[in-house]
């Protein structure tokens, strides 16, 4: 009997019998699937059937094992409460701050780790890298292996936070080893495990990322998410606006300004999203989709699922009209 062999893109166990199912591959002397190939050579997507339930048992079982988590999160689309990991996993926890260059340079790491700090979920270390900038790179890698238990290493974190792509860095930087993961910007690439060897003493081993159903990524078509996933260092938009003017970003997301002062609202979102400020009552664009209100403090940002976050300034009464499914929240501001 043949020993299963397993895809070196996403992970999941191939086969030659059905091509409807995930695996398929029309030779099984092949390293990756129909799908993994595809993704990669001409960019075609293919959704995953997996359900969340599935990728949490995966969590589950690491915690089984006792060995030290990297839990990846994307700085630009920080989940609401981060602490929802441990319903999960009990293991040692570094918390890894990713895709650095996408924020401006101008905010301090320090700052970053900071706010990180005030949020509730207990880990042994924490740093901001950017494997695209190779920023703090080294230093990950010592914390790593200062803090480990044993050989294993596993990544965690929700779909497309950059979890394949630091470990596709780490490879590239510190082994001789060749490594396959299939990156896209699209969501639930990973569908299974996959252990990469990184030397004799260090296994990395990437996991599917918990998939978030409230956000954007999940209601758009492939032309808009190419727009909405930052591609380099986002140029915050900074708008002066008053009540009974909008803010909206064309067939994605509508902000009317119900009542307060003067404000400023900033735009931490990819430089392909452009932004249009009119007065309210003179456009309906958008106001078919579901409205929600919302009371913003001094300093927070109204933050929407997968796509970014609103600085707002000053006190405000705010109605957002975004695709239904879309999570939206409010938080302390991040910068």
């Amino acid at each position: 009997m043949n020993e299963d062999k397993y895809c070196l893109g996403c992970g999941v166990k191939l086969q030659d019998s059905n091509m409807l199912f995930e695996g398929y591959t029309a030779d099984l002397s092949n390293d990756i699937c129909s799908r993994c190939f595809r993704l990669k050579n001409y960019g075609e997507y293919q959704v995953s059937a997996k359900s969340n339930d599935e990728y949490i048992d995966i969590l589950k079982s690491v915690n089984d094992t006792k060995d030290l988590v990297l839990y990846v999160i994307d700085l630009l689309n920080i989940e609401k409460d981060i602490t929802m990991i441990r319903n999960y996993i009990s293991n040692r926890i570094i918390l890894v701050l990713t895709k650095r260059d996408i924020l401006p340079k101008s905010i301090k790491d320090e700052n970053i780790k900071e706010y990180f700090s005030h949020l509730g979920l207990e880990y042994q270390d924490l740093i901001v890298i950017s494997p695209k900038k190779n920023h703090n790179i080294d230093e990950l890698l010592r914390i790593i292996k200062l803090n480990k238990s044993s050989k294993n290493v596993y990544v965690v974190g929700h779909t497309n936070v950059g979890k394949s792509t630091l470990i596709k860095t780490l490879m590239k930087n510190y082994s001789n080893e060749t490594c396959d993961l299939t990156i896209s910007p699209l969501p639930s690439t990973t569908l299974n495990k996959i252990s990469i060897k990184l030397d004799d003493d260090l296994t990395l081993i990437d996991t599917p990322g918990l998939i978030d159903r409230g956000s954007i990524v999940h209601y758009v078509d492939l032309s808009y998410l190419k727009k909405i996933n930052p591609k380099k260092e986002i140029k915050p938009k900074t708008y002066q606006v008053k009540p009974n003017q909008s803010l909206i970003i064309p067939e994605l997301v509508r902000i009317d300004y119900i009542e307060g002062e003067k404000n400023s609202f900033t735009f931490f979102v990819s430089n392909d999203l452009k932004v249009k400020k009119y007065i309210s009552k003179r456009h309906n664009e958008l106001k078919e989709l579901i409205k929600r209100t919302f009371e913003v403090g001094y300093h927070q940002d109204l933050v929407i699922n997968g796509m970014g976050f609103v600085k707002i300034t000053n006190k405000a009464t705010i109605d957002v009209y975004v695709d239904k499914n879309v999570e939206i929240f409010v938080r302390d501001s991040l910068i």
